[in-house]
């Protein structure tokens, strides 16, 4: 298609509207030339259509599958495992005639109050990235656009179209980008949604840094950015920061305004002929990826859905092997999620789910439970009765399984959490039956972290998440030991609130939120500071045991522009089979000289396998220069520290099982600029500014001729900047001071 030729025939105001949607899911059609519109539909976790009556009134959504969300699928650490899934998303699309399906959210979880957290893939920018290129190229595979989402920021619900994230520059590159970079360029989606916030000071939709000099520029995104649906700040300031497609319709008005801007010389129609080109690309490439006849089956879908979940779920305690569960034993199930489970967030990813299977309704192929209520859902406060029949129904099991977590209002897209807290009713039931029974395993349903009061009165705790529709068949085979527990938690769980390094400075004040902790987010700053969590990051138990040995590189020196490839073998020592999540992460060797301030240790490679009993793998990652590099501002650029790092494999960012040592080389080192201002400590690195300082030292430490005596005098000029020597001794000039700045400077 000659998309240029179509837009040579359109007129200025033609051009102008197809750069806001006809309604809320359709771009506009241009009917005198035949343009169709392309169709949108929210996601990210299941298709949500829209659909219309007699009299184009809106009648709620298409029966759908609903998918495990992404703060759920992410903890699979499984690559294949999402794309499947994206597969599927695609395959529901294309049946329901959908062009486009928004998502996957790949936002950095800043902390664990945001409302959407349950969208949001993970802490850690490595995973998240990897994760959403994974779920983007499996709808893509079926002729499907995706729209990765929210770029970028958007780590909170609170004033959420009004805010400005306040982040330096590195943090912003190495956190809050990083996971948009890799989605960009391995999952090449069709298009990109811009977020409501703003980015120091200035809205994603028109910050031409993100969306052009960033985005296609440097990441050479070729597809169409949307904006979120009412994001829109300033139309023709969007046009000239590269916002192709404002949704919903502004109904004109924002059409009229770049129009306007046009006449009026603000910009350039060539510039608005490029964001028309796009949409046009956008449409026509859809129209050409439409399947004809293409049918789902639903039942198979629900299956799958069972199964992402069941290898999404995290077993987090399994104290005397309480799990997994023997049929033959008298068992209690308790909490209404046992019955009506909770599994999707609120808001614009909400699926009109064509079944839901609870655990209650599943456990029944395999064997009787007893039940009791245990709470009410909508409330907060203590049911004595229902309280009195749980406890009895504990009492008289083997082993009582509480279901518990957050209802519907706790959490949703809209408005963001104020506590970690579950439901006050729900403590206190698992409390009274952890005083009448020994063994007792609480199934947690939550999109964000929660606090555990009673973790070590359990003996089991299973995390859930939002685990789909068919969440009850998934907890059920985990509980039994039908599937053997493999997800891996993607963010750490902290014990309370207040640890969480963005506690102080969420979620700002005043339109304003300051990124205070920088690049510490999540592991990084409590492995940093060495501080206890709940579980941390990574972390997992399974049914089975593994065991590492032979952790070899193919090389202990490199430099930066060459790769490395290290490799493990993984045994299953166990007695069942099992998948195990084998991380890589990389960091600073301890005592190791670097200038930059870094995190103890970051993720830079994860592999999911299956082992048999006794069946070894050998697991292989290649590392190049991203994998030891921070982002150095004054550049700008990544950029990689001369000296030693240490590779470590392990179960989790604490739970490290062995480690090597390689030495990276720059290939273009940094060259210092020294000037009068700077320390003496710096240019004393500097070979021929200290032999000339040293030269100095019979002036400058009269009487002090000892090695001890002239390594102390040294030790107090180290933060002296330079001008200022003169003060300590008349016969040194300022010219002699400058003529070693200029030496030094070479």
């Amino acid at each position: 298609m000659d998309i240029k030729s179509i837009v040579s025939k359109l007129t200025l105001e033609e051009k102008a509207s197809l750069c806001s949607g006809a309604d809320s899911w359709h771009t506009k059609p241009i009917p005198r030339l035949s343009i169709p519109s392309a169709v949108l539909s929210d996601g990210p976790h299941g298709l949500r259509k829209e659909i219309t009556d007699s009299e184009g009134q809106r009648a709620g959504t298409v029966p759908a599958v609903c998918f495990p969300t992404g703060g759920a699928v992410a903890c699979s650490f499984d690559r294949s495992l999402i794309r499947r899934m994206g597969e599927a998303l695609g395959e529901e699309c294309q049946a329901e005639h959908v062009h486009v399906i928004l998502g996957p959210a790949a936002n950095i979880k800043r902390s664990p109050l945001c409302g959407r957290n349950f969208e949001y893939l993970s802490e850690d920018p490595y995973l998240a990235g990897e994760m959403a290129a994974s779920h983007i190229q499996g709808v893509e595979s079926q002729g499907v656009g995706t729209s990765l989402k929210h770029f970028a920021a958007n780590n909170q619900e609170t004033r959420r179209m009004t805010v400005s994230a306040e982040i330096d520059e590195r943090t912003l590159r190495e956190i809050y980008l990083s996971g948009f970079e890799t989605a960009v360029k391995k999952g090449k989606p069709t298009t990109l949604m811009c977020s409501y916030n703003k980015i120091n000071g200035v809205y994603s939709s028109e910050n031409k840094k993100l969306l052009t000099d960033i985005l296609r520029e440097e990441w050479g995104f070729e597809g169409l950015v949307m904006s979120d649906w009412g994001a829109v700040n300033r139309r023709p300031d969007g046009v000239l920061a590269g916002l192709d497609l404002e949704m919903p319709s502004s109904h004109g008005i924002n059409d009229a305004e770049i129009v306007k801007a046009v006449k009026e010389g603000r910009i350039r129609e060539e510039d608005v002929d490029i964001v028309a080109g796009r949409v046009l690309k956008l449409v026509y490439d859809s129209i050409a990826r439409e399947k004809e006849g293409i049918t789902y089956n639903k039942e198979e879908h629900h299956a799958l859905a069972r199964k992402i979940a069941g290898e999404s779920m995290v077993l987090l305690k399994n104290e005397n092997a309480v799990l997994p569960l023997e049929a033959g034993k008298k068992i209690a199930f308790i909490g209404k999620f046992a019955e009506e489970p909770r599994y999707q967030g609120g808001g614009s990813s909400h699926i009109n789910s064509y079944k839901v299977t609870g655990a209650l309704e599943a456990v029944k192929d395999i064997c009787p439970v007893s039940y009791a209520q245990g709470y009410i859902l909508d409330e907060d406060r203590t049911d004595e009765n229902l309280l009195a029949e749980a406890v009895k129904t504990a009492q008289e099991a083997d082993v009582a399984v509480i279901f518990a977590g957050l209802p519907d209002s706790f959490e949703s897209e809209g408005y963001d959490r104020t506590h970690m807290r579950m439901p006050e009713c729900q403590n206190q039931l698992i409390e009274a039956i952890c005083k009448v029974q020994k063994h007792v395993v609480v199934v947690l349903q939550n999109g964000s972290p929660v606090e555990m009061p009673w973790a070590d009165k359990v003996e089991g705790i299973l995390e859930s998440y939002l685990g789909g529709q068919a969440v009850g068949g998934a907890q059920v085979d985990i509980l039994f030991g039908l599937v053997n527990p493999s997800g891996r938690l993607a963010e750490t769980l902290p014990l309370k609130l207040s640890d969480n390094p963005s506690y102080l400075n969420f979620p700002g004040e005043n339109d304003k939120v300051e990124y205070k902790e920088g690049i510490f987010v999540g592991y990084r700053y409590y492995d940093k500071k060495d501080m206890e969590v709940l579980y941390p990051f990574g972390y997992g138990l399974s049914y089975t045991t593994f065991e590492y040995s032979g952790l070899k590189a193919d090389t202990s020196e490199i430099t930066d522009t060459e790769t490395i490839r290290v490799s493990v073998t993984v045994k299953n020592t166990g007695n069942r089979a099992g998948k195990e999540v084998v991380q890589l992460y990389v960091g600073s060797l301890p005592g190791s000289e670097k200038a930059a301030i870094r995190p103890v240790r970051e993720l830079k490679g994860f592999e999911k396998i299956e082992l048999q009993p006794g069946e070894s793998k050998e697991v292989t990652f290649i590392l190049d220069k991203r994998s030891f590099a921070y982002y150095n501002s004054e550049l700008p650029g990544w950029y990689v520290e001369d000296g030693a790092y240490e590779i470590s494999v392990g179960k989790s960012s604490r739970e490290l099982v062995a480690s090597l040592s390689v030495t990276v080389h720059p290939s273009a080192p940094l060259r210092p600029r020294y000037t009068m201002e700077s320390a003496v400590g710096d240019l004393l690195k500097n070979e021929k500014a200290r032999s000339r300082f040293e030269a100095f030292y019979t002036k400058l430490f009269p009487g002090r001729e000892s090695k001890e005596e002239i390594l102390m005098a040294e030790a107090l000029l180290q933060q002296v900047p330079v001008h200022s020597i003169c003060s300590f001794h008349p016969n040194i000039t300022l010219e002699e001071l400058e003529k070693i700045v200029e030496e030094a400077n070479g």
